[in-house]
This record gives C-alpha cells, sequence and structure tokens, in this order.
C-alpha cells in the first residue's frame, strides 16, 4: 500500500491504517528501536508506542514522508524508554549507546543548540552538511547519529576498519560543529 493511502486511512479513523503502517514498516522502525534498546521486547514496545503516536498524530497532521515521520516517533521513544532503563542496574543499555550519546555530547556542550537555532534552522543546516558530505561519509554519519548502528557494524558494512570510522566521525563531527559555530554568529 502506498503511503498516501496509509495517510488516507489515518484521515478517515480506519484502524485499518495501523495494520498497513504496521506491514510496510515495522522493519525499518524495529531496526532503529532495536539498535537502541537492544531488547525484543523493550524494540516492540516502542513500535506499539509509535503506531498509537501515529494514529494520534494523523490528523492532523499530514507527514509528506511517512517513513521518516514513522522513524522520527520510535527513534525518539526509544532514546526516551532508552533513559528509562539507564535507571535499572540489571537493565543497562549496550555500550556503544553510551558511546554515542557521549560522542554527541561534546557538540551539546560546546554549543547549545536550543539557545541559538530554532530547530527548522538547525535542520535546514543540518541537511546541508550532509547534503555536502560524499556518499560514504554521509551514510557512516547517519548509520552512528540516526540509526545508532555499532562502529562495528559501520565498519563491517563499509569494509573498512573501526579505526577508519572512528576517525571518519570524528572529523565529521568536527566539520559539524565548525558549520554549527559559523552559523550561530549569523542567526
Amino acid at each position: 500500500m502506498k503511503d498516501n493511502e496509509i495517510i488516507s486511512l489515518f484521515e478517515l479513523r480506519d484502524e485499518h491504517a495501523i495494520e498497513a503502517l504496521s506491514d510496510k514498516y515495522h522493519p525499518y522502525c524495529y531496526k532503529i528501536a532495536w539498535n537502541l534498546l537492544t531488547n525484543k521486547e523493550d524494540s516492540e514496545e516502542c513500535l506499539n508506542d509509535t503506531w498509537f503516536s501515529v494514529w494520534s498524530l494523523i490528523p492532523p497532521k499530514k507527514p509528506s514522508v511517512l517513513s521518516h515521520f514513522c522513524g522520527r516517533i520510535t527513534r525518539n521513544l526509544s532514546i526516551d524508554r532508552l533513559w528509562g532503563l539507564v535507571k535499572y542496574a540489571d537493565r543497562r543499555p549496550d555500550l556503544h549507546m553510551a558511546d554515542v550519546l557521549g560522542e554527541m555530547d561534546h557538540l551539546s556542550v560546546t554549543y547549545t543548540i536550543e539557545d541559538q537555532l530554532a530547530e527548522k534552522e538547525l535542520l535546514e543546516i543540518i541537511n546541508d552538511f550532509l547534503g555536502k558530505m560524499n556518499a560514504e561519509d554521509r551514510d557512516i554519519f547517519v548509520r552512528r547519529y540516526w540509526f545508532f548502528d555499532s562502529v562495528a557494524a559501520i565498519a563491517k558494512r563499509h569494509a573498512v576498519s573501526v579505526g577508519s570510522v572512528k576517525m571518519n566521525l570524528y572529523r565529521s563531527r568536527k566539520k559539524l560543529l565548525k558549520v554549527l559555530k559559523k552559523e550561530g554568529k549569523h542567526l
């Protein structure tokens, strides 16, 4: 079923919309949740919360790209759940997640985005930054910071060493920080 047909079902409040959405985007959204939570039950619960959130948001919203809309909701719900899990010692998340959050921490400490940029402007800056990257660097960056893939998984995907991926990510973060600082001065 096409995205616009699924959105139409949501707008009509047809309960088959959730089934169609799940059929089409379950693997995509599950991968996002799994990469964050590494737990089947927690990942499935996040997907159920995602489908409910989409039901609650459409209408009034009408997403232009349904996969991104669902992916973003899943990602945000998974991150919220991850922080909740950190409170319990017996359910600590995978160590690669601590690494990812630590890597991005430098950007948020050095450059408080919320104070300096509106979300729309920030998205435009990041999209422009990603658009200027070569395909491999962009894939490495997005796999790490959107899908939360481990460095080892990214290295395997690109047939390079773990050290190469780490250096690539370091350089990309450094470039992004430079862009954010430059853009922040002109806003």
